[in-house]
């Protein structure tokens, strides 16, 4: 299942999940659910647009029932910045202290509150724990307050995840903090908080769940790693039956609802699916990993120039995360087919069920997404986002910052290769 294979294999994964609730109305009980950690003060977490809806004063106000003091913090950043979660702590830290937390809004809300958590109740500064060779890579020493995740959009799987992912500003890169005690206590997935999410943003978000599912899918076995003491594990540790399960079903709920979402956002059971296809796929991932169209998008979304997506905040240029991951996607998995045609040819099975597989099953994923993405609108390319031939070299040096990420390519991958990855993903079709 992978081209590398280690002198000393690994012959353990690990799997992690938050508790989980899901279905309509399940964002009602979350006083309840608090209630039982014996909380008293909790910060809600969310961002100006959707606190305009009044959806995160709604969680915070059924709170009380339960004896609970609950603040609303609205300043989240829409792709979260260094600068911008730094801002966050800083306000958490001058208002607190905190016993819990609880994120509603997409994964920058998510993401924001775990940073929240993780600097309230650890040491430091922000760059200690981001991840290597960007920050210092450090572990947190200590245990973090119970977080309640409350995804408002499909996508981004944070829910489930260990990751907390930012623009460093300075470096002009994405990149992120690792950690399994970034984990949500508790995901409440609640489909009737996305019905009103825009056709622009449910296609983006949709296409990072659709990622996370092929990436994790075809990542390295777990076994293809060196073998690790048990304090040297990392969450990702690379695809393995469990997490294969999850990823499986994503896709499965994706052949038949992505569309639907993106064109009829009215469509209750799409919307349903699409909330659940996202959880699975992060519950895969956030224990398998993803590789290439996750580390190239990083570079794309920190080096964007003028580009402002349909259905985002006008007020700056911006590309959106699951955008990022889909325009190389393509030719990455072009690139990961011979470490493992089988699972290449299996993925695409799942997401294009009635599609015949062309002569050369190379091109049956490839060509699977890039219909796709024509259907749902997904810009072109990377040139259609505003880079050109000679943005190459420095989106190239973006991605091979993040090893974290290329570590979990079924095959090794180099400068050169990167590179030939970009050059052939500024047109898809």
């Amino acid at each position: 299942m992978s081209t590398l294979q280690p002198a000393d294999p690994e012959s353990v994964f690990t799997y992690g999940a938050p508790q989980l609730k899901f279905g309509k109305g399940a964002s009602d009980e979350i006083g309840f659910d608090l209630s039982r950690y014996g909380v008293q003060r909790v910060l809600v977490v969310t961002d100006p647009g959707l606190s305009a809806t009044g959806i995160p004063q709604r969680v915070a106000e059924q709170m009380a029932e339960f004896g609970i003091e609950a603040r609303v913090y609205d300043g989240v950043h829409v792709e979260p910045t260094d600068q911008s979660l730094i801002a966050a702590i800083e306000e958490a830290r001058s208002t607190g202290p905190w016993d819990a937390f609880v994120a509603v809004g997409g994964g920058s809300s998510i993401d924001t509150a775990k940073a929240i958590n993780l600097l309230t109740t650890n040491p430091g500064e922000l760059m200690d724990y981001v991840n290597v060779p960007v920050g210092k890579g450090q572990a947190p020493p200590n245990p973090l307050k119970p977080m309640v995740a409350v995804p408002t959009t499909t996508g981004t799987g944070a829910e489930s995840t260990t990751i907390c992912v930012m623009d460093v500003i300075s470096a002009r890169v994405k990149t992120g903090i690792s950690h399994a005690r970034l984990r949500p206590t508790l995901a409440v997935i609640d489909p009737a908080l996305t019905l009103t999410q825009p056709a622009g943003v449910t296609a983006a978000s949709g296409m990072d769940i659709l990622c996370h599912a092929l990436e994790s899918y075809t990542a390295r076995w777990y076994t293809t790693y060196e073998h690790k003491t048990p304090d040297q594990r990392v969450p990702y540790c690379g695809s393995n039956p469990i997490s294969d399960m999850w990823s499986e079903k994503a896709l499965s709920l994706l052949a038949g609802s992505f569309r639907r979402a993106v064109r009829h956002g009215d469509d209750e059971q799409a919307r349903a699916d699409m909330a659940m296809a996202a959880t699975f796929a992060g519950m895969g991932f956030g224990n398998a990993g993803v590789h290439i169209p996750h580390a190239n998008a990083y570079p794309i979304a920190g080096q964007v120039k003028d580009f402002h997506p349909k259905d985002y905040p006008t007020g700056e240029a911006m590309v959106p995360h699951g955008m990022s991951v889909a325009l190389t996607a393509p030719e990455a998995f072009r690139f990961t087919f011979d470490a493992s045609p089988e699972r290449h040819v299996r993925v695409a099975e799942l997401l294009a069920p009635n599609a015949g597989q062309p002569t050369d099953a190379a091109e049956f994923l490839p060509t699977v997404l890039a219909d796709l993405m024509r259907d749902i609108d997904i810009p072109n390319g990377v040139g259609a986002v505003g880079f050109g031939e000679g943005d190459i070299p420095d989106l190239v040096e973006g991605t091979m910052k993040q090893q974290r990420l290329l570590a979990t390519c079924p095959k090794e991958v180099t400068e050169d290769d990167i590179a030939g990855i970009f050059r052939r993903s500024m047109s898809l079709w």
